[in-house]
């Protein structure tokens, strides 16, 4: 394999040794202990237009109608069990043109349905997954004549409906994606951010009155890169939004992916290889991530910031590329960034389905980046440390692990190139899990040189063998290296000495 081969080229001698520190003893942020979540978008609960086999989209969604997800299929729970705890979003584009079963209004001929049988065995998921719910709720009002006239009855009697049968919705927001509305149903269909407060102020009022325990996240805008939420007097909507609404949010929550895929009407970043590889493109993210505080801290501070929805490529991902190990490396370094920068949550699109599911649809195998996943899950805990590379080729995180005493240092190498480490201030090292494939388009990953496998339903970290006693991380490679509280050792790195 790749990875032996590596092994055996590199000695110890090598390379000049790159310095990671940790800069200070005390955490700077602490997320949830579901900070990495991820969503099922409606289309896939209900059947309706989805992402594989479409070559392009229409109004946001794919072109081919799939069946309903069978939400009961063992290897489905699975894979929940191994990504838990964590949120379930169900939103997405045809959130807004959905007809609830519940309603008192009759649904028109292109109204997709919500039926009463598919909303029970979605919360009979949550509930024997012990997952905490988040819905997006039905805007639909694509007239401006409409826009601050939302009528709520819809939304009301499904809330009531779900707290009958013992399911709180935790986190309730209402419409899809509200500044590309524009983009999606029309530039008559854009709501203004007046009109916009007018509709939000009444389902907050609405949420709060008949779901008090349930918490309410807006405006989950659309942010593309390098345009941010593009057009400036038509859909940079979020801070007036924010500014003028006199209700209270719970969380402020935005969408974004860091590449488009070949379907997307809008290419700001067009999905390749040589740009999945860039550390350019993971900047976009931090900017608006800060944008983002800056609105919250001014107009909203008693509010959380979320990434309500990011996946690697706009319009269910890129094909033959957003399911590959190449797709590794966004995903670890958003999942870092967004903890340092102090963001409580991140929701991937989509646990399942299109190109850029963490599971393919109608195999039910994972693809690369769920291992990325399952690694964040078992590995990274929720006390977010500030860390520094002296190399800027390495891209570091930290986080407490899920023990008092643990630390895990998270070193991401997009280059091809090999490097030797050594860690200051850190404690003794432990464990370490190296993530690597035999090649970038891979569909099968590494874990310490050992293809993953669920051997009866369960994968385990001590399925894995332990490294070389190298101080050395592989070309192209994601590292999870693990340390103990240890004050007679402040300056090391890894080597045949401390093992």
């Amino acid at each position: 394999m790749a990875y032996n081969l590596f092994r055996r080229a590199i000695t110890s001698r090598a390379r000049p040794i790159n310095t990671i520190k940790l800069e200070q003893a005390a955490p700077v942020h602490q997320v949830d202990e579901r900070y990495l979540s991820f969503s099922i978008d409606i289309s896939l609960i209900i059947g309706g237009q989805w992402w594989e086999g479409s070559d392009r989209s229409s109004r946001g969604l794919g072109t081919v109608r799939v069946p309903p997800l069978p939400l009961d299929h063992p290897k489905l729970s699975q894979y929940v069990k191994h990504l838990s705890p964590a949120y379930l979003r169900v939103g997405g584009s045809e959130a807004d043109t959905i007809h609830y079963f519940c309603s008192q209004e009759l649904p028109n001929e292109k109204e997709p349905e919500l039926s009463e049988a598919i909303w029970n065995r979605l919360i009979q998921f949550i509930k024997e997954h012990e997952l905490k719910f988040m819905f997006t709720f039905k805007y639909g009002t694509f007239d401006r004549k409409q826009h601050g006239n939302w009528n709520g009855a819809d939304c009301a009697a499904l809330l009531q409906y779900t707290q009958q049968r013992g399911v709180n919705i935790d986190v309730c927001e209402l419409g899809n994606e509200l500044n590309a509305y524009w983009a999606f149903h029309g530039l008559s269909a854009q709501p203004r951010a007046k009109q916009l407060v007018l509709d939000y102020q009444r389902f907050i009022n609405q949420v709060r009155l008949l779901s008090p325990q349930s918490r309410i996240a807006g405006p989950g805008s659309a942010f593309w890169p390098f345009l941010g939420e593009t057009i400036k007097y038509l859909s940079n909507i979020t801070p007036a939004f924010l500014e003028e609404l006199s209700g209270q949010l719970d969380i402020v929550d935005w969408h974004y992916y860091p590449f488009q895929s070949q379907r997307s009407p809008i290419r700001t970043r067009s999905a390749r290889i040589e740009r999945l590889l860039d550390p350019r493109s993971l900047k976009d993210f931090e900017v608006y991530s800060k944008q983002l505080e800056n609105y919250r801290r001014a107009f909203q501070p008693q509010a959380e910031l979320w990434t309500g929805e990011s996946g690697s490529a706009q319009c269910g991902g890129q094909p033959k590329l957003s399911d590959r190990f190449a797709s590794c490396f966004w995903w670890a370094d958003q999942l870092g960034r967004g903890a340092r920068l102090g963001q409580k949550v991140m929701i991937r699109q989509s646990l399942i389905g299109g190109d850029y599911g963490l599971l393919q649809r109608e195999s039910l195998k994972p693809n690369p980046d769920f291992w990325v996943s399952w690694l964040w899950k078992r590995l990274m805990g929720q006390q977010v440390y500030s860390v520094s590379s002296q190399n800027p080729e390495l891209i570091v995180y930290c986080h407490g692990g899920h023990k008092s005493n643990r630390m895990t240092l998270l070193i991401i190498n997009m280059t091809n190139k090999p490097h030797r480490l050594k860690f200051q201030s850190f404690g003794a090292p432990k464990k370490r899990f190296e993530l690597t494939a035999d090649k970038l388009t891979s569909k099968k990953v590494l874990i310490n040189g050992v293809i993953p496998k669920f051997r009866k339903g369960k994968v385990r970290l001590k399925d894995f063998p332990k490294l070389p006693k190298l101080d050395v991380i592989a070309p192209f490679s994601i590292n999870f290296w693990t340390f103990t509280d240890d004050e007679s050792i402040t300056d090391h790195h890894f080597g045949e000495d401390l093992f």
